[in-house]
């Protein structure tokens, strides 16, 4: 049973600790978690999940065997003056805010630290995340089996070079945002069409997880699957002609690129 510590205890934050003790790698009374003493929406929270709460980020630290650095980016400069004097080389430091290199959190905290860059996303709040790590100048392969089992809970978890991580923030950070979309629109053309809302968002959402699932738990190829429900002259493939007309596969690889632009610049102004 992991002691894990979280510095930062909003929802992703919330989505882990379910995963983790769902998945038996620690209970509630092993898990320590600080928010600011004004989020009583976090508070109450944390207090449903049966976790300790601490206000004091320097004792998140040296209570716990791995803490999870769970803030905003633009808070992470205090955070990082807050536990700097508690920071040895007995711990283990996993971040998850984005745009905040492994060079800058080494460098702010000015020790020989363990620390790990790790990118989950928010479907992780229903065990279906996929997260991404890298390894810092002093994390041992011990500590990726740690972040591997500690994630995996919660979804997928892959290593990764950490040049990679604006281009992963770009497709699965942002990824939900354009599924909805997607969603949405379907909803929307059924509608058009005649059926009721509420029905309509609940086979598009569903089509989309299928889908998906089929893609994961089948290995079969997104373009292979395409084809086998394409029949020649049928209505899929009228409605995939109308969509490469619009330019859709393109506009997502574009969206993609924004994005990945944008965490680019995010990252560059960081600490």
């Amino acid at each position: 049973m992991l002691k894990v510590g979280f510095v930062g205890g909003g929802r992703m934050a919330q989505a882990l600790i379910k995963g983790f003790i769902t998945a038996g790698l620690t209970k509630g009374n092993n898990v320590i978690a600080s928010c600011a003493p004004d989020d009583d929406i976090s508070i109450k929270g944390l207090k449903e999940l049966d976790v300790n709460i601490n206000f004091d980020n320097s004792e998140i630290v040296k209570k716990s065997e791995v803490t999870i650095l769970a803030v905003k980016p633009q808070v992470m400069p205090v955070v990082l003056k807050n536990i700097q004097s508690s920071v040895t080389s007995k711990s283990l430091l996993l971040s998850i805010a984005m745009g905040i290199t492994i060079k800058q959190l080494e460098t702010e905290l000015r020790s020989n630290a363990r620390i790990i860059r790790i990118m989950p996303n928010i479907p992780a709040l229903v065990m279906k995340g996929a997260s991404v790590y890298s390894l810092g100048t002093d994390a041992t392969e011990s500590d990726a089996k740690i972040t591997e089992t500690l994630f995996n809970a919660v979804g997928t978890c892959h290593r990764v070079p950490e040049y990679m991580f604006d281009t992963v923030t770009a497709l699965s950070g942002s990824g939900p945002a354009y599924i909805c979309l997607v969603i949405e629109a379907m909803a929307d053309g059924a509608v058009k069409e005649g059926l009721p809302r509420d029905l309509a968002y609940s086979l598009a959402a569903q089509t989309v997880l299928g889908t998906a699932s089929l893609v994961m738990e089948e290995k079969i190829h997104p373009a292979h699957l395409k084809d086998n429900v394409s029949s020649p002259a049928g209505s899929t493939c009228e409605g995939l002609y109308s969509l490469e007309e619009s330019a859709v596969r393109a506009a997502f690889i574009k969206a993609i690129q924004s994005a990945t632009n944008r965490c680019r610049q995010v990252s560059s102004k960081a600490l």
